[in-house]
């Protein structure tokens, strides 16, 4: 993969992460995706749909790119994430590293700043 291709299918992640478009987010994602955020480690694209249909449906977040920066099949993202907590929107600073392999991601590590878990 090159660069550009990392950059968008990045990108197109985040603006399905970000639309709530669960079908999309999926498709992007490899059978044995290992994602990681905080304390929780999920493996599997079977477990990752229901983690993201809660993240999706209890928070509505979205996020922003700050910076990318891409090196042919991995990629870091500084974001700003906002999403609804407690009955308020929040937002909160996050960097996040993908690698992908034929086109799918294959491994993320989200971190937020202060902490990556809510409540």
């Amino acid at each position: 993969m090159d660069d550009d291709q990392t950059a968008a299918l990045v990108r197109e992640h985040v603006r399905a992460f970000s639309e709530g478009d669960l079908d999309a987010l999926l498709a992007g994602l490899a059978e044995d995706t290992v994602w990681i955020t905080g304390r929780t480690t999920v493996r599997g694209k079977a477990d990752l749909e229901p983690f993201f249909k809660a993240a999706i449906d209890d928070l509505r977040p979205r996020l922003a790119i700050e910076n990318l920066v891409v090196r042919g099949s991995k990629a870091a993202a500084q974001m700003t994430e906002t999403l609804v907590w407690d009955g308020a929107e929040q937002a909160f600073p996050i960097a996040a590293f993908f690698s992908l392999r034929e086109g799918l991601i294959v491994t993320a590590k989200v971190y937020r700043e202060g902490t990556a878990e809510l409540g």
